[in-house]
């Protein structure tokens, strides 16, 4: 990429602290509008959760409110895997499963795409465009990523590296985006199956441990285990590029 197509595509400070404002605003929107609903109800935290799953589950809008969450949940870093647990809560195994894999998916190309936009700043090493902690990971993959992405974003997948870190990864180092979509739909089948089978598994969340299926919940720590198993597998097969000291352009 040259400095002039960087400079086009690179946030600005302002944006960047936008970003942060939008979703330093929206966790703080959630979690006081969540505990004025707890409150005013007298309810407590499971028995809000059960309620609010009570009325999306049977609702005919709950299906269309549940992907729109998990649409918008990249935007504001909320994590994938409870999402996926409570679409088996709200949903059962099989119809949970494809509206998961459909939402999940979405959800992937929005951050995959937010990452490649705004991910850059001119002349930055991919190193700098991801923050804070991130750095040791990308560092760790980035390198695997350009190399191979398919294979790559495959084992990120089912080794259930963090969901949207793995998505805003790939969008600034550009990967292209067909191989990306489609390590993402088959890698993260595994683990939407064990989740939404976690979810499903569980009568209501306000019966403690005597509300847990232990079939459906034995199911879904087997399928989480091949997963990891089978990503096991193709990393020994993969061959492993030269980490550089740092990340380049």
């Amino acid at each position: 990429m040259s400095t002039i197509e960087a400079a086009e595509t690179a946030p600005s400070q302002s944006v960047v602290w936008f970003q942060r404002g939008v979703v330093a605003a929206s966790w703080i929107a959630a979690i006081v509008g969540w505990q004025v609903y707890r409150y005013s109800n007298d309810l407590s935290t499971t028995q809000a959760g059960q309620d609010f799953i009570d009325t999306v589950g049977s609702a005919w809008w709950g299906v269309f409110a549940y992907v729109a969450l998990y649409l918008a949940r990249p935007i504001v870093l909320f994590p994938a895997s409870i999402l996926t647990v409570v679409g088996g809560i709200l949903f059962g195994p099989v119809a949970g499963v494809i509206i998961v894999v459909v939402a999940a998916n979405a959800s992937a190309m929005i951050a995959y795409g937010v990452g490649r936009l705004l991910g850059r700043t001119p002349g930055a090493s991919d190193e700098a465009a991801v923050a804070g902690d991130d750095v040791s990971f990308a560092r760790r993959w980035s390198n695997r990523m350009r190399a191979n992405s398919f294979e790559t974003v495959l084992i990120m997948r089912l080794l259930f590296l963090p969901y949207d870190l793995v998505n805003y990864l790939s969008g600034v180092l550009r990967l292209r985006w067909l191989p990306f979509l489609l390590a993402t739909a088959l890698g993260s089948l595994p683990g939407t199956v064990s989740f939404v089978l976690l979810g499903a598994s569980l009568d209501r969340i306000d019966d403690g441990l005597g509300g847990i299926d232990p079939a459906t919940l034995g199911a879904s720590l087997f399928v989480f285990a091949v997963s990891l198993l089978i990503a096991r597998l193709l990393r020994r097969r993969q061959p492993s590029p030269p980490m550089t000291e740092g990340l380049t352009t």
